[in-house]
């Protein structure tokens, strides 16, 4: 899975196409992601000692083939590559569109 925590991604399909958001978590064996925003559900939670119930927003995770990662050059959604540098002697993850490095 090319895509990691803390990765800013965008919603290519799906309720939330077009909204943009980081990655709170990774679950590669399950080829998903949790991203901030996306993928809101209501959840009736009950109240436990001091804490109140009520009805809060949960994110859910979302399949990781529906959503591309931001190119930082240009801010549009890109695909992911692999590179090698020879400075640092390690495999580098390259935006396809730009060629800039990703962290």
């Amino acid at each position: 899975m090319k895509i990691k925590k803390g990765d800013t991604v965008v919603v290519i399909t799906g309720k939330d196409k077009g909204k943009k958001g980081t990655v709170l978590r990774a679950l590669p064996r399950r080829s998903l992601v949790v991203v901030e925003g996306v993928n809101l559900k209501k959840k009736h939670v009950k109240p436990q000692g001091r804490k109140h119930g009520g009805i809060v927003d949960v994110q859910h995770p979302i399949h990781v083939s529906n959503v591309m990662l931001v190119d930082p050059k240009t801010g549009a959604p890109t695909r992911v590559g692999k590179k090698f540098d020879e400075k640092k002697g390690v495999w580098v993850r390259v935006a396809k569109k730009s060629g800039s490095v990703l962290s």
